[in-house]
Parts: C-alpha cells; sequence; structure tokens
C-alpha cells in the first residue's frame, strides 16, 4: 500500500499511514493483526473516500518500539486526536474494526465533534461474564481460524494465515503479525474492558454496527450490549462470516458502509 512516514508525539512516534482513493475523508483503524490484510477492502472504500489507515504505534516496519511511548488508553486517543490534526481533518467517517473498533468508540465518544459518522465492525470494548470474549492472543492456531472464519477452510482464512516461502521473509512476516498482537493487546487484555460503558453514552455520530454471525471471538449478542447503549445505531448482521466480516464477505460490508457513509 502506499504509505506516508510521519512523527508524532514529540517526535517520538515514527507511524506510517497508507492513504488511498478520493473524496470525502474517512479513517479506517485496523483491528490485531494489522493492515496487512485490508488492502483489498481499503480500496473498495476508496471508490468513494480518502482513505487514511494508520499503522498502530510500534506496528510500522521502522519503529518496532514505539508502543512503549503510549502508556494507557488516555494517551493512545489523545494520540489519535494528533494524527487527525496532522492531517487537517476535520469532522471525518470513522471506521473500526476489532480492536480498531474500541479505539474508534473512545475517539467518538471523547470527542463526538471530530466525527461525523461512525463504522464498528465486530468491536471490542464491553464484557459480560456470562459470555466472555475470547483472548485471541493465546488460542492455538486451529481455534483462531475457528473463531475468526465462518469457513476456517476457505479461501479467505488461507489467505489470511498465508507466509511467504522464502524462510526469512517467512520468519519476519510471523514476527510481525506476533508483535502486532503484543502492541494492540497491550491495551486489550487481560480483560478488554476499559470503561468505556462509562462513556459510550458520548457517542453522537450516527453509527452503522456490523457484525459477523458467526463471529467466535466477541459472541453476535455483543451487537446488541453496543446498540442500546449508542442512541443513533443500529446493527447489521452478516451470514457467512466470522470476526472478520469485512474480509469474508468483502462485498456486501462495503456495500452497506458506502450506503451509510453516503
Amino acid at each position: 500500500m502506499p504509505m506516508r512516514k510521519i512523527k508524532l508525539w514529540q517526535g517520538k512516534v515514527e507511524t506510517e499511514v497508507a492513504i488511498l482513493g478520493n473524496g470525502p475523508p474517512l479513517v479506517f483503524l485496523h483491528g490485531p493483526w494489522g493492515l496487512r490484510n485490508d488492502r483489498e477492502f481499503l480500496d473498495r472504500l476508496a471508490g468513494s473516500h480518502t482513505v487514511y489507515a494508520p499503522k498502530h504505534p510500534g506496528t510500522s516496519d521502522q519503529d518496532s518500539e514505539a508502543v512503549h511511548q503510549i502508556d494507557d488508553w488516555l494517551d493512545l486517543v489523545a494520540y489519535c486526536g494528533e494524527l487527525f490534526d496532522r492531517f487537517e481533518l476535520g469532522k471525518t467517517a470513522l471506521v473500526g474494526h476489532s480492536f480498531g473498533g474500541m479505539v474508534a468508540c473512545e475517539i467518538a465518544a471523547a470527542m463526538p465533534e471530530r466525527v461525523s459518522r461512525l463504522v464498528l465492525i465486530d468491536p471490542v470494548g464491553l464484557w459480560r461474564d456470562d459470555l466472555p470474549v475470547k483472548n485471541w492472543m493465546i488460542l492455538s492456531p486451529a481455534e483462531l481460524r475457528k473463531a475468526l472464519f465462518a469457513e476456517p477452510a476457505g479461501d479467505v482464512a488461507e489467505k489470511f494465515f498465508s507466509l511467504p516461502g522464502e524462510a526469512a521473509a517467512r520468519i519476519d512476516a510471523q514476527a510481525g503479525l506476533v508483535w502486532s498482537q503484543a502492541c494492540t493487546g497491550k491495551f486489550v487484555w487481560p480483560i478488554p474492558d476499559k470503561g468505556l460503558k462509562k462513556r459510550i453514552h458520548r457517542i453522537a455520530a450516527p453509527t452503522l454496527l456490523i457484525w459477523g454471525k458467526q463471529d467466535g471471538v466477541i459472541a453476535p449478542v455483543y451487537a446488541d450490549e453496543f446498540a442500546r447503549r449508542i442512541a443513533t445505531s443500529h446493527v447489521e448482521m452478516i451470514e457467512g462470516a466470522g470476526h472478520l466480516p469485512h474480509l469474508e464477505q468483502a462485498e456486501r460490508v462495503a456495500r452497506l458502509m458506502r450506503d451509510f457513509l453516503n
């Protein structure tokens, strides 16, 4: 993807931002596995928007230690506000998947004037003791496939888990995937409940909740938990998709989003 490198946080964090397309601005916040599999989906959104897709601190190729500069959720939300400022984004559409959905919620609650419309794709951020969110970092490869995909042996799953054939590149890709989960997991675990339920009522933007009907990470009933706390929201359940509906049912999700955003 075309990447722009920028330095933020008093010059202590170097990150990369993918910028694609042309049109009204849209910020996409990726999930625990980074941007490596999101290019095709972002291309769909870039047909109608200028898409800004920042890498989470620490997941950029040249600054893997940057995550240590962001200590907590307050830091992370302020950092995101600084990123918006750097690109002179006023009121913008904001999309977040999984961990990125949790960050998007916090931004929309803390800075409602910055978000015109909000799309949450299988977000984390709420917790029910009777339906705990699965910790994807400790699942076995076979368990993770079943949790992420409605079709664990399907083409989309195979592509998601594919690695380069050359040995050194394969090791780099595996290390990058693990480190991306560590950099995002720092702000999620041991329990992905950081008090969002106390702030989520402040979200004022019209909100579309998209949820994979076969999500094995976060039970689909969590869609209703988010919906009843966000006054201007509605839910779209995606048949034939797990925790990654924007990959497994990419065209349907992109169409729903285009209709909602436009």
